[in-house]
């Protein structure tokens, strides 16, 4: 099955999102919403790189986690 191209976003303006545990600098997560699409990247580096997530894909990706599908310990 083929997957489906992600658009190159603009990322210029996006307002960027941290966890409300974090300070938005030291090494948070933190994402955008841009364009229908949710980007995700490292805060310690913001010029890194970024992960762009479909809504399904997010959605997915954060019923995962409050279901501790992704719990390593």
């Amino acid at each position: 099955m083929p997957s489906a191209r992600k658009p190159q976003l603009d990322l210029t303006d996006a307002t960027w999102l941290s966890s409300s545990q974090g300070d938005g600098k030291n090494g948070d997560v933190q994402i955008a919403f841009v364009d229908g699409y949710i980007g995700m990247r490292d805060g310690r580096f913001p010029d890194g790189p970024v992960l762009v997530f479909t809504p399904a894909e997010w959605r997915a990706f954060v019923l995962g986690a409050r279901d501790g599908e992704f719990d390593l310990t």
